[in-house]
């Protein structure tokens, strides 16, 4: 097989770790591509990002690029900027892309303004093109640093799937191929909202027994979703969604759960002028989708109402702790 040609677009914390996994590898050729001129340059003179990831070094073999001509020949594209911003990103990107470059996307949330999943978003802005989703239990800053990682991609095909796991793959970073999209990219989406969850609990001190029982009532709420948008239910159980949900909701690495911690504490939730919390975007976005696939999400629904100050944090347990009793 020729060396692929590897266009990662997004040079934050996610997209630089990405470019850097990859390329301190040295079986593909690695561009990242940004729109800050002058931080491009400053990362490819001085090969560190401080801003993102300090104290990792980037490969020399990363090159560095603001010119949208560079994606021309590139054969794997992956998308590492915010989920709200893709279809922007497409629509500029776009007419630069080679006719059969693989496009993957490396977010993990639900268009706000349409509640379309992101591979749909991109299927209607890149008809042409093969699209797929890379998922799963991964920090940048442990990806960058080489720690062990494992993650999911999935494209509608099996073969592209299983290229694009060879073609990301590194002794420290491993992908498992699927082709289930909307499975992979529900548990995605949806355990930054249970992460919020986990958060709150914290905030709140309501103890690690109420942490795991939400755990496992947050896999059954993913389970239900995917299953009724037509994706398959094994799929959470794997690393884009127990795997996810079990690190975003324990690790303070996590910008979810730190975010639900203070919304435990009784701080009000702000959605600007912070880090991105992808969660507390999808949260309503998720709560709409499961009412339009009449599937119960509570959950869900109590973290929407919390962020959206429908609901105080006292009240939403008490309505999650005297639901009807069910099986298991």
């Amino acid at each position: 097989m020729s060396r692929e040609k590897i266009a990662v677009i997004g040079a934050g914390a996610f997209g630089t770790a990405l470019a850097t996994v990859i390329a301190l590898e040295d079986k593909a050729d690695v561009t990242l591509i940004g729109r800050d001129a002058s931080l491009m340059a400053d990362l490819r003179n001085d090969r560190v990002h401080d801003a993102a990831l300090p104290g990792v070094s980037l490969p020399d073999a990363l090159a560095f690029s603001v010119e949208p001509d560079a994606l021309a020949d590139a054969d794997i594209v992956l998308f590492a900027m915010p989920s709200q911003a893709h279809a922007d990103a497409a629509r500029h990107y776009g007419p630069y892309l080679a006719p059969d470059a693989i496009i993957v996307s490396c977010a993990k949330g639900i268009e706000q303004a349409s509640g379309r999943l992101l591979s749909e978003v991109l299927e209607q802005e890149l008809p042409h093109h093969a699209v797929a989703i890379l998922s799963g239990p991964g920090f940048a800053a442990d990806i960058a640093r080489g720690l062990p990682t494992a993650m999911a991609v999935a494209a509608a095909d099996q073969a592209v799937a299983e290229r694009l796991a060879h073609a990301v793959s590194s002794r420290s970073f491993r992908l498992y191929a699927s082709t289930d999209r909307i499975g992979v990219q529900l548990g995605g989406a949806l355990k930054n909202v249970l992460a919020i969850a986990c958060g709150i609990v914290e905030g709140a001190g309501l103890g690690d027994s109420a942490r795991a029982a939400l755990i496992a009532r947050g896999l059954a709420e993913m389970s239900r979703l995917v299953t009724a948008m037509g994706g398959q239910a094994d799929t959470v159980r794997g690393l884009s969604g127990l795997g996810d949900l079990v690190l975003t909701g324990t690790s303070h690495q996590s910008r979810n759960l730190r975010f639900g911690i203070g919304l435990g504490q009784g701080h009000p939730a702000q959605m600007s002028g912070g880090p991105l919390v992808e969660g507390a975007y999808t949260a309503t976005i998720a709560a709409d989708l499961a009412a339009r696939h009449h599937v119960e999400l509570p959950v869900t629904d109590a973290v929407a109402a919390i962020i959206e100050g429908r609901l105080d944090v006292a009240a939403a347990m008490q309505q999650l702790m005297t639901r009807p009793i069910t099986t298991e």
